[in-house]
């Protein structure tokens, strides 16, 4: 056994915060928090034949990696973003999620709840006023607070977070965290992280309606296109009106989180996904429809190519063919989710938190036993990507005012509760799974809820759906298997909850598609940051409401290219492409 101040991890972190060629901007021009030499030499493991452990200093008064416990109580501040379909209540703080972190650790989180929809703008009014909770996770977009230097340049600390070193040398992260690095050397979200990519939103048919058809999907969706998918569905309503489940004029496709009020106008989850395999970021992704061509060596606009135009034209047949309902694009969630449980619609976008909650309101509206469903692999376009190519996703901010507010050592101390809340096993099976012996059991290996839970976000529907008073929600009523804690992670653990249809599905879509190359790092300054947002935001609207109005058939693609293409140009597309092209050769 031997001691050493500086692991591996430690010195990839390192060199990595060296690095000038990163992205998205410089950061703050003013001194940002850095960890004292004093602190990186008292920052030692031991390494064993085993691997490499945190040995805590006795006079730290905690333990951590692994295990995080504080001698003393302590509390920290931390936002949370409050989901209306699972609210926080207060049994969440003294017996749930909240009461058992404290156990564990002996730390109080000293929640600030803000309701989800609203949670962006309130997150960035605290920031703006210097009054931001120390801990701030649900974060998908840190750069809006970089250069204001009110957010922790993380990266320069991760050296003391032994959880999270441990899955970027264990997986090769340091290529997906340069992704977010930026031009200063430094990332400022600890994001979660995947082992694998992981395609959480695709398709649930009906298969009975499908097999009723003469469509056997399972043996088509291999190498099925969106043509083919189309023909399929022409098949499928031919079937429904034959047995008299709907009328000619009525449309077998209503889906959800396309309208505004989770599609935000773009198109939301349906775009972004037929949009990948056209090589089209679009929808949910349309933020990054500048897209890098790995051949040419530069970045384009990939909402003014060839293949944009393939894509509307698809996503229009379906339109126009009396497949897909417009209305997708402008109503609320429900409408489609309705259209679907009452056997109006045969096919709807799923994710894997909502299959059990689709399957019981296909229980109530059709009736168990009348139905069968299947999990479909998004069809091709052009190309044969799913459409997620990212092992990062939403992640947690570190506000200065912890570390003013702390001092070095302590906030030292609150990042390695943070490594251990967010990166360890332990808190990632406590957080997704509750505790062993009461929420849930280890059956042959197996996680399984125990008996009188049921967990929606988990995929677990409630089996005697009749009978509120047998079975509780264990998310509703502890909290368990939220949103603000449960990221990415190992596959192994990131799948231990799925039902075998789930398991199938993964199985089979990472089988029959490939993963798309990742966009390579912008080394922008602060200044071209600025200049990159204020012209993007408008030529983002401008795109989607063109890419609305092709796809639901109000506006011709083939009559109106010239007059889309001379809106982008008038929307600074040309001025945007030459930027990043230009950040791209430095």
């Amino acid at each position: 056994m031997k001691k050493k101040l500086l692991s591996t991890a430690l010195a990839v972190s390192m060199v990595a915060a060296s690095l000038s060629a990163c992205t998205n901007g410089g950061g703050s021009g003013q001194e940002e928090p850095a960890p004292s030499q004093t602190a990186v030499e008292n920052n030692t493991e031991t390494t064993t034949e085993e691997g490499t452990e945190v040995e805590p200093v006795e006079e730290l008064g905690y333990t951590y990696g692994e295990h995080f416990h504080s001698d003393d109580p302590v509390t920290y501040s931390m936002s949370f973003s409050d989901a209306s379909w699972y609210p926080m209540t207060d049994q969440w703080v003294t017996e749930g999620v909240f009461a058992q972190i404290k156990e564990r650790t002996n730390v109080t989180l000293d929640l600030t709840s803000i309701d989800s929809n609203d949670y962006n703008d309130k997150i960035a009014l605290s920031i703006n006023a210097g009054d931001a909770p120390y801990i701030i996770p649900k974060t998908y977009d840190e750069s809006r607070y970089v250069d204001g230097g009110a957010i922790v340049p993380v990266s320069k600390w991760t050296q003391f977070m032994p959880n999270f070193t441990k899955f970027v040398e264990d997986y090769d992260m340091q290529s997906d965290l340069d992704t977010i690095t930026r031009k200063d050397g430094n990332f400022y979200r600890l994001p979660g992280m995947h082992e694998s990519p992981n395609q959480d939103y695709f398709f649930i048919i009906r298969k009975d309606l499908f097999d009723g058809a003469g469509v056997d999907i399972a043996s088509l969706e291999k190498d099925m296109t969106y043509d083919d998918l189309y023909d399929a569905l022409v098949k499928v309503k031919g079937y429904m009106v034959s047995e008299g489940m709907c009328k000619e004029s009525d449309y077998i496709w209503s889906d959800l989180w396309c309208g505004q009020e989770s599609g935000q106008g773009s198109g939301g989850n349906l775009l972004k996904i037929m949009g990948f395999s056209y090589n089209v970021a679009s929808g949910w992704a349309v933020a990054d429809c500048i897209q890098y061509d790995h051949d040419k060596d530069e970045w384009y606009l990939s909402s003014t190519t060839d293949d944009y135009k393939e894509f509307v034209k698809t996503a229009n047949k379906f339109v126009s063919g009396g497949i897909l309902d417009p209305e997708t694009f402008t109503q609320d969630d429900s409408v489609a989710t309705n259209k679907f449980y009452r056997g109006e619609t045969a096919i709807m976008s799923v994710n894997r938190g909502q299959v059990a909650t689709f399957t019981a309101g296909l229980d109530e509206g059709v009736g168990a036993g009348n139905y069968e469903t299947y999990l479909m692999v998004t069809p091709k376009g052009i190309n044969n990507y799913m459409a997620e190519n990212s092992r990062l996703e939403n992640g947690v901010m570190i506000s200065k005012k912890a570390y003013d507010e702390l001092g070095e050592e302590d906030f030292i101390k609150m990042l390695r509760f943070v490594d251990w809340l967010f990166y360890s096993d332990e808190a990632y099976d406590l957080i997704k799974w509750g505790i062993e012996g009461e929420t849930y059991n280890v059956v042959d290996g197996q996680k399984v809820l125990a008996d009188g839970w049921y967990c929606s976000g988990l995929g677990y529907a409630d089996p005697t759906p009749d009978d509120e008073t047998d079975n509780k929600d264990m998310r509703l009523e502890y909290g368990y298997a939220g949103g603000n804690f449960w990221y990415a992670h190992r596959v192994d653990q990131r799948d231990d909850n799925l039902t075998p249809a789930l398991q199938d599905f993964s199985k089979r879509i990472s089988q029959y598609r490939d993963i798309r190359p990742l966009n390579p790092a912008l080394a922008s300054t602060a200044d071209e940051n600025e200049q990159i947002n204020l012209w993007k935001t408008p030529l983002v609207d401008n795109i989607n409401t063109w890419t609305l109005n092709f796809v639901t058939g109000k506006k011709d693609i083939d009559k109106e290219w010239d007059n889309y293409i001379k809106s982008c140009d008038d929307a600074n597309a040309k001025k945007l492409i030459d930027l990043y092209n230009e950040i791209n050769k430095r």
